[in-house]
Protein backbone atom coordinates (compact mmCIF):
# COMPACT_ATOMS: atom_id res chain seq x y z
CA UNK A 1 0.00 0.00 0.00
CA UNK A 2 1.46 3.41 -0.98
CA UNK A 3 2.15 6.02 1.68
CA UNK A 4 -0.79 8.44 2.00
CA UNK A 5 0.23 12.13 2.30
CA UNK A 6 -1.08 14.35 5.10
CA UNK A 7 -4.57 15.68 4.46
CA UNK A 8 -5.54 12.63 2.37
CA UNK A 9 -7.08 9.29 3.20
CA UNK A 10 -6.96 5.96 1.36
CA UNK A 11 -10.46 4.92 0.30
CA UNK A 12 -10.73 1.46 -1.26
CA UNK A 13 -8.21 1.61 -4.10
CA UNK A 14 -7.67 5.35 -4.49
CA UNK A 15 -6.45 8.30 -2.42
CA UNK A 16 -8.96 10.94 -1.50
CA UNK A 17 -8.64 14.35 0.21
CA UNK A 18 -9.94 14.39 3.77
CA UNK A 19 -13.11 16.42 4.19
CA UNK A 20 -12.44 19.62 6.09
CA UNK A 21 -14.78 21.58 8.30
CA UNK A 22 -17.93 22.64 6.51
CA UNK A 23 -17.93 26.23 5.39
CA UNK A 24 -21.01 28.37 5.77
CA UNK A 25 -22.67 28.88 2.42
CA UNK A 26 -23.56 32.37 1.37
CA UNK A 27 -26.94 33.40 0.05
CA UNK A 28 -27.66 32.35 -3.48
CA UNK A 29 -28.52 34.86 -6.18
CA UNK A 30 -32.18 33.83 -6.05
CA UNK A 31 -32.30 34.31 -2.28
CA UNK A 32 -30.88 37.83 -2.58
CA UNK A 33 -33.34 38.63 -5.39
CA UNK A 34 -36.19 37.30 -3.25
CA UNK A 35 -35.16 39.45 -0.28
CA UNK A 36 -34.99 42.53 -2.50
CA UNK A 37 -38.46 41.75 -3.86
CA UNK A 38 -39.87 41.37 -0.34
CA UNK A 39 -38.41 44.72 0.74
CA UNK A 40 -39.76 46.42 -2.39
CA UNK A 41 -43.24 44.91 -1.93
CA UNK A 42 -43.22 45.89 1.75
CA UNK A 43 -42.50 49.47 0.67
CA UNK A 44 -45.31 49.38 -1.88
CA UNK A 45 -47.89 48.03 0.57
CA UNK A 46 -46.91 49.73 3.83
CA UNK A 47 -44.92 52.70 2.54
CA UNK A 48 -41.95 52.49 4.96
CA UNK A 49 -43.76 54.49 7.66
CA UNK A 50 -45.19 57.24 5.43
CA UNK A 51 -48.55 57.96 6.96
CA UNK A 52 -51.22 60.21 5.45
CA UNK A 53 -52.24 61.33 8.96
CA UNK A 54 -48.81 62.84 9.59
CA UNK A 55 -48.70 64.79 6.32
CA UNK A 56 -49.74 68.41 6.50
CA UNK A 57 -51.96 69.80 3.75
CA UNK A 58 -50.42 72.28 1.33
CA UNK A 59 -51.04 75.90 2.39
CA UNK A 60 -53.61 77.73 0.29
CA UNK A 61 -52.87 81.28 -0.84
CA UNK A 62 -54.90 83.97 0.92
CA UNK A 63 -57.60 85.71 -1.07
CA UNK A 64 -56.98 89.43 -1.25
CA UNK A 65 -59.74 91.96 -1.60
CA UNK A 66 -59.71 94.10 -4.74
CA UNK A 67 -58.63 97.66 -4.20
CA UNK A 68 -61.33 100.31 -4.62
CA UNK A 69 -59.01 103.03 -5.89
CA UNK A 70 -58.29 101.58 -9.32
Amino acid sequence: MPKVPDGYVSVRSYIRRKPGPRKAKGLSVWAVAGLCAVVWLWGQVFGFGDSTAEQQPAPKPAVSAPTAGQ
